[in-house]
């Protein structure tokens, strides 16, 4: 694998290795992004509203269960005699990856909302907020970290799945692995395995790393861990003083 690796040849072209890459990023931040658009007001809403709490658990683990190859090679099937260009194998595979992304978006949002401390809503409710003021200014700050849950387990699913999109023609790293198979080439197998899970870690982090930087130190406790830290060590500095 590591001879597959430094072959210059898989660096280069349209096979290679970066364009292969650029198409799963092209897949999965389109999936992510429509899915956002339903499942992040979705959540927000039911969260907010209390209204059609057993409905998004019920779609939540319906869409769960979907076999998600069975399902593209399903609408390839019915919709691919509609379009004469590779659309007829995009638009199935994106409609999957948004079904598999909606619920976990989704049930991010809605347990963010409703875990709220039910104290600062009535008190936001007291000094004269409107709902949608509170839930822009102080229910989705305090949601802020199952948010960025939801929307992490969301992409590393997508990235995991959007391989079985090269089975129904598709580029993406998923092309090493079915293309590998198809010639025995199990080196590239291999390779494409540990692309996609270099790449689901990357994007871990990344979301790791977004969620730090925006939630606020009070919601994670950094800011009472960091007090304590400090007050300990000028308490050992005194009595070694």
């Amino acid at each position: 694998m590591i001879e597959w690796f430094l072959n210059p040849a898989q660096w280069h072209g349209s096979e290679g290795i970066p364009n292969l890459l650029a198409q799963h990023l092209e897949y999965s931040f389109i999936s992510l992004f429509i899915a956002a658009l339903i499942g992040l007001p979705a959540g927000l809403y039911v969260g907010h509203t209390g209204k059609g709490t057993f409905l998004i658990a019920g779609l939540a683990n319906a869409t769960r269960a979907l076999p998600s190859l069975g399902l593209i090679v399903l609408l390839v099937i019915l919709v691919g005699p509609y379009f004469k260009t590779d659309l007829a194998y995009l638009v199935p595979s994106i409609a999957v990856l948004v079904l598999i992304a909606v619920p976990p978006i989704m049930m991010g949002a809605y347990s963010g909302i409703a875990s709220v401390d039910p104290a600062a809503v009535d008190a936001a409710r007291g000094m004269g907020y409107r709902p949608l003021a509170l839930l822009l200014t102080v229910e989705f700050p305090c949601a802020l970290p199952l948010i960025f849950s939801g929307f992490r387990s969301a992409a590393l699913q997508v990235i995991s799945t959007a391989t079985i999109a090269a089975y129904v023609s598709l580029g993406g790293l998923g092309r090493l692995i079915i293309d590998g198979r198809a010639q025995n080439d199990y080196m590239q197998m291999a390779a494409g395995a540990v692309l996609v899970g270099v790449l689901a870690l990357i994007v871990d982090l990344f979301f790791g790393l977004a969620s730090r930087i925006a939630v606020s130190p009070g919601l994670t406790r950094r800011t009472v861990k960091g007090v304590a830290i400090r007050r300990q060590l000028a308490n050992e500095k005194q009595r070694n003083s």
